[in-house]
């Protein structure tokens, strides 16, 4: 039953690319002149930003699973956490190659003073670094290789990843900041609830030591 659900969630998550690129190439994908007129004045910007809002979909979709999965008491969710992380790469890729080729043409010198002088594509840049070890060992093989504790500790850079994309998202729109503060938002209740599981043990403790009987100094 989980392998016919996980193709369905498969094919579900596919939907937003397909729907961007018909967007963009329009019913005539061969007729250059054609392209981008079902993404408004500006499609290069509009099909990039897209697939960067998918980017940061998915990184809190993966990063819900874990407190849903507990909160819901529905394990089975965890079956799920490395697809939807795999699909935050994707988007992430699709992403980065529209900007390199549809915005900037490959030219490596554009796209370098980019990198240098705009702190929210450095910022971006950095995002997407950070996913590349992560889509890479996501296999039960590299889990096996690294070692459960030390796969879990990489596998903490789609925190960073996240808040970098969040980041990057704010530094870009500039003006009408509410979609990337709502991302934002989201983000810091998944990483709050993280903090507080992981500061749960250590207050028990210290709570269970304040409550111990002290022992009595003898005279």
């Amino acid at each position: 039953m989980i392998r016919y659900i996980k193709v369905a969630v498969f094919l579900l998550c596919l939907v937003p690319f397909v729907v961007l690129l018909e967007k963009f190439f329009g019913p005539h994908p061969f007729d250059m002149n054609g392209w981008g007129v079902g993404l408004g004045a500006n499609p290069v910007e509009a099909l990039e930003h897209g697939f960067g809002d998918w980017t940061l979909r998915f990184l809190l979709i993966t990063l819900s699973i874990t407190p849903l999965r507990k909160l819901l008491r529905v394990p089975s969710l965890i079956k799920f956490r490395r697809m939807f992380g795999l699909f935050a790469f994707f988007y992430g890729c699709a992403h980065f190659t529209t900007y390199l080729w549809l915005d900037k043409f490959f030219n490596l010198h554009e796209i370098l003073l980019d990198v240098a002088k705009r702190k929210y594509i450095t910022v971006g840049f950095a995002a997407f670094i950070l996913l590349i070890p992560l889509a890479i060992t996501s296999t039960a093989g590299w889990i096996r290789r690294l070692g459960g504790k030390q796969w879990q500790k990489l596998h903490r850079l789609i925190y960073f990843s996240a808040i970098a994309g969040v980041i990057h998202y704010l530094w870009l729109v500039k003006k009408d900041i509410r979609e990337p503060l709502e991302y934002g938002a989201v983000l810091a209740v998944l990483l709050g609830y993280r903090i507080v599981v992981w500061l749960l043990p250590w207050l028990k403790r210290r709570a269970v030591a304040a409550a111990a009987p002290q022992p009595v100094a003898g005279r």
